[in-house]
């Protein structure tokens, strides 16, 4: 036997770490479903999730094809919850784009009524509820799912209080209560839980036809969703949000597509959430907002009837309901860059959003109603109280009054654009602003190529304007000679050093 030294301990250090590291590192034990029936037999999906369940981190479970397409498990009860670290993957989806269905329909109503809420008489997509889900992440993480058809629950998958999942390329369809898919740090009281229910990411899926297609809800932080797309046919029950974030902060909602619903993304008190390079088209609001520090950058949104709604904000009761107490200092929020064209459309579908008041059109628009406001026109959901002396009043513009909510962003006035001057480099575009004394604005310019346009099709830049003591800015934009060609005229928004976005200028005509 050889002489023990530290070299030679040291030298024989990195076999020992790349032999635990092997071990640590070896491949999951895969659980194959080769049994579509729902009776908890060796195969089937019941089976695998309880024995993963067992020894989470040990297994990948793969649903391998089975007869002939179209393919699916039918549910007679309520799956188990899965917990992570696990990779659930249907194997076929990556070979031929098929899905194989999750179906609720052995056990879950086709009605909004069939889904009861957490408080007694209410029902559907818009109210509290974690009702009849049909997979299920609590309490875990490191949970993969993908081609998968998650179809007919009320809830189509429900991630409460867990984190670092990734749902991708798969279906999420007919999902009439909760949302789609349900993302939410709810305590089981209704309360919020801050920092369980982080990191999640929902990539490219596609949600067809569910009441809420996701929602992003009491606590829920820091979750990506990105590249999905969002639809409905018409002939569903509840028509509300593309996502509904109630209570979420610093999300990213990124190049999704959105079509058909209330609202494209709808933010209920959320904060410092990013919504940025999506397609918005055919909805009653795009994007509604409230909360604060949200900013909303360079979507796409057109034949809306509103691209932004900017909503009036109370702060929630203590037991989670909004309420009457004002906000601790102003709610802002950032419109920029976006490319807004031919809105205004008469889309009246108002289920727990939109705006559907008649002077109420266009891209953006301050004061449009919510649910906890008495002049909200729509369904709140179901059961829901709707005894207007209980809910909030929204102040006339440029009023503040204890009994009622002031208008948002500060109410700030957008610019005024005065005069467009031919020079060798291009357009000089000059304008006036009245703001915050002393402080720095950000002017943004837009084009559009329809003279009878007011709103902003084509973002050209922006410039920083310092406005003075008085409250007052002069200021001037350079269109280059190419970009002025194909303009008949040019609108303009104001935003305030905290970040408040007025509504667009009146046009100004070449």
């Amino acid at each position: 036997m050889g002489k023990y030294t530290y070299a030679s301990a040291m030298l024989a250090l990195p076999l020992i770490l790349c032999g635990q590291m092997a071990r640590a590192e070896a491949a999951p034990e895969v659980l194959h479903v080769v049994n579509y029936s729902d009776d908890g037999s060796e195969g089937t999906l019941r089976w695998a999730l309880e024995k993963n369940n067992k020894n989470p981190g040990h297994y990948q479970i793969d649903i391998e094809p089975i007869g002939s397409v179209p393919r699916a498990i039918i549910l007679k009860s309520e799956l188990p919850h899965v917990l992570g670290p696990v990779k659930i993957d249907y194997v076929q989806h990556d070979r031929d784009g098929t899905f194989v269905g999750i179906d609720g329909s052995g056990y879950v109503g086709p009605k909004s009524t069939d889904c009861p809420g957490a408080v007694p008489g209410q029902f559907g997509a818009n109210v509290r509820t974690t009702t009849k889900p049909g997979i299920v992440l609590q309490d875990t993480q490191g949970v993969e799912i993908s081609g998968v058809e998650i179809r007919n629950f009320c809830i189509g998958m429900l991630i409460n209080r867990a984190s670092g999942n990734v749902i991708r390329d798969s279906r999420i369809v007919g999902n009439h209560g909760g949302a789609g898919i349900m993302i939410t740090g709810d305590d089981g009281k209704g309360n919020s839980t801050s920092t369980t229910t982080n990191h999640n990411k929902i990539l490219r899926n596609e949600f067809f036809n569910n009441g809420d297609a996701m929602e992003l809800t009491r606590g829920a932080a820091f979750n990506l969703i990105a590249d999905n797309r969002v639809s409905n046919d018409g002939t569903i029950e509840e028509p509300s949000q593309g996502i509904e974030i109630l209570w979420g902060n610093d999300n990213n909602i990124v190049r999704n597509y959105f079509e058909n619903y209330s609202d494209g993304v709808q933010l209920n008190w959320g904060n410092r959430n990013y919504i940025a390079a999506n397609y918005f088209t055919g909805l009653s609001s795009g994007v509604t907002l409230s909360g604060t520090g949200n900013i909303v950058d360079g979507n796409t949104m057109t034949k809306n009837r509103v691209a932004v709604s900017v909503r009036p904000q109370a702060a929630p009761n203590p037991d989670g309901t909004p309420g009457r107490n004002r906000v601790s200092g102003p709610a802002v929020n950032r419109i920029t860059g976006n490319s807004m064209f031919d809105n205004g459309k008469d889309v009246k579908r108002c289920f727990a959003g939109g705006a559907c008041l008649p002077d109420q059109k266009g891209a953006i628009v301050f004061g449009v109603p919510g649910l906890e406001h008495d002049v909200f026109v729509g369904n709140r959901g179901g059961g829901i109280d709707s005894d207007t002396s209980k809910l909030e009043k929204i102040c006339a513009p440029g009023v503040t009054a204890a009994d009622c909510e002031p208008m948002p962003n500060h109410n700030q006035a957008p610019p005024k654009l005065l005069s467009a001057k031919s020079t060798a480099e291009g357009l000089e575009i000059r304008g006036q602003l009245q703001g915050q004394a002393g402080t720095l604005y950000r002017v943004e310019l837009f084009a559009n190529g329809d003279a009878a346009s007011s709103e902003a099709e084509t973002y050209l830049g922006y410039a920083k304007v310092p406005v003075d003591a008085t409250g007052n800015a002069g200021f001037s934009f350079l269109v280059d000679a190419a970009s002025a060609a194909k303009a008949a005229n040019f609108t303009a928004t104001a935003t305030t050093i905290d970040g408040a976005t007025s509504m667009l200028s009146k046009p100004l005509t070449k």
